[in-house]
Order: C-alpha cells, then structure tokens, then sequence
C-alpha cells in the first residue's frame, strides 16, 4: 500500500511504499539468481568434461596424473572452511564482531591454502609436460578446474574486502546483507568441489 506525506516545506507529496518491500530480499534473490546461472555454467563445464574425459590423445590418463591423497587434503582443507565461515554467521548473528572476524580470518587462510594446492598441482603437471594443449582430456580438466579456483580466489578477495568493511563500519545492515550473500558462493562453491573431487578426481583414478 503506498501512501504520501508533505516534504519539508510543506508543498509537494512525498510518496512512500508500507508495503513490505525490503532492498535486503531484493539483494538475496537477486544473488541466487547469480548463483543459479553460474550452475549452468558449471553444469556446461561438467558435460564437457563428461565428453571428453576419456580423449587422451594417446597421453597421459587421470589416473597417471592425479596426486589424490593431495587432492583430498585439499578437499579437506575447502570443506573446512564452508564450518569455519559457518561460525562466522554465527557470531554475525550474536554481534559479537571480533569472533566473526576471526573465523572470516580462518576461512580466507583455508581458502588461500586450497588455492596454493591447487597452483602447486598445475605447475607439477605443466612441468610434466601434461598442459592443457597436450589433449581434449587436459583441456577439459584445466577448464573445470580452473574455473573453479577463479571462483575461490574471487571468494577470497570478496571475504578480504568484508573483514576490511566490518572493521570499519561494524555490522551494519549492508555488511551483514553482504557477508550472507557471501555465505550462499562460498558454500555452493564447496558443493561444486565435491562434484569436481568425486567426478574428475575419483572417477579418473578408478578408470
């Protein structure tokens, strides 16, 4: 229901809107729409993968080249910080400021662990000579893989502004809007891995 008040001298409405209208759903259902188109773009990067996974161009298979008990320390150390920015929200929801930024510093350390992993496990396949030119399987690997550590290390800047804002500016309505809407990447970015681990990893060992 809209209704109208006088400005400040008097002479024009004002018009306002009582209801119900809330720029924080608006925000939230707008970042889950962000969210929903890029499973699509996954969901392309995993077709792809499913197609040319096995087109090794007489090079070198998954299970050649995969290190898996380092993955799966890197899986550990992702799946350990979608707790710790658990805790995060929880201290968010307390207002207790200096625990929240202290499990968002925990996370982005995670964070920047599970990416130097994954950089140290690029550069040993270069140096391998198993690039993503080498074949449609290293392509598609470089691609998804890829792609996804783009999406952390975006995370993690994002997570570092935050802590920045929240230490300025407390928890604000914004901050608190933001750090939920952070909340929803980090952990569908931990989902995406579990496909990638379990798909790409497990899958090309076994094969």
């Amino acid at each position: 229901m809209s209704s109208t008040t006088l400005n400040a001298t008097g002479a024009a409405p004002v018009f306002y809107d009582d209801g119900g209208h809330h720029p924080q759903q608006g925000t939230l259902f707008g970042f889950w729409l962000y969210l929903m188109s890029d499973c699509l773009v996954f969901a392309v990067l995993f077709a792809t993968y499913a197609v040319l996974g096995r087109s090794y161009a007489a090079g070198p298979s998954g299970a050649d080249l995969f290190d898996l008990p380092l993955v799966a320390v890197n899986t550990g150390l992702l799946l350990l910080s979608s707790i710790t920015y658990g805790f995060a929200m929880i201290g968010m929801q307390h207002g207790r400021q200096k625990a929240l930024l202290a499990w968002l510093a925990l996370t982005g350390l995670l964070g920047l662990g599970f990416l130097s992993i994954e950089l140290y496990e690029f550069a040993h396949l270069l140096h391998e000579g198993a690039g993503p030119q080498r074949s449609a399987f290293l392509s598609a690997f470089f691609t998804l893989v890829g792609t996804h550590g783009l999406h952390v290390a975006f995370g993690t800047v994002w997570l570092v502004t935050l802590v920045l804002q929240v230490r300025k500016r407390g928890l604000t309505r914004e901050n608190k809007r933001r750090l939920v809407c952070l909340s929803m990447f980090w952990h569908f970015l931990d989902v995406v891995w579990i496909g990638v681990f379990t798909f790409v990893y497990l899958m090309g060992v076994l094969k």
